[in-house]
């Protein structure tokens, strides 16, 4: 997440700038950078191309689409695709802003009347 997040925030961005990063932020050799980014551009999150003679990556959606995508992976995988440990875990333990509870409010009623959880 953290490497994706890297990317997002400054791409077009070469292995070197990448790897550098993480080798200073957190103690990482660049193959380990190397196989989490392997990793991001086979799971279809980034996309690789040849730029003066460096591979340079970036992210395959705008950061909204990618942060929906990742969390309906997350609930897919994690949660067996159950939103009701989440619920769960918000109604029990987490700790939510009068905004974000204003903006969940209008996901439920989208979804009462059948708009599903998009945007209109």
């Amino acid at each position: 997440m953290e490497v994706l997040k890297f990317i997002q925030d400054r791409h077009p961005v070469a292995v070197r700038e990448v790897a550098e990063h993480f080798s200073r932020e957190k103690g990482h050799v660049r193959t380990t950078t190397l196989n989490v980014m392997g990793r991001l551009v086979r799971k279809g999150y980034l996309k690789r191309r040849r730029a003066e003679g460096v591979y340079v990556y970036e992210p395959r959606q705008e950061k909204g689409e990618l942060l929906r995508r990742m969390v309906g992976d997350f609930v897919k995988r994690a949660l067996g695709g159950s939103l009701s440990p989440f619920v769960a875990y918000l109604s029990e333990e987490g700790k939510v802003s009068e905004e974000d509870l204003a903006e969940l409010r209008k996901v439920v009623e989208r979804l009462e009347k059948g708009e599903g959880g998009k945007e209109s």
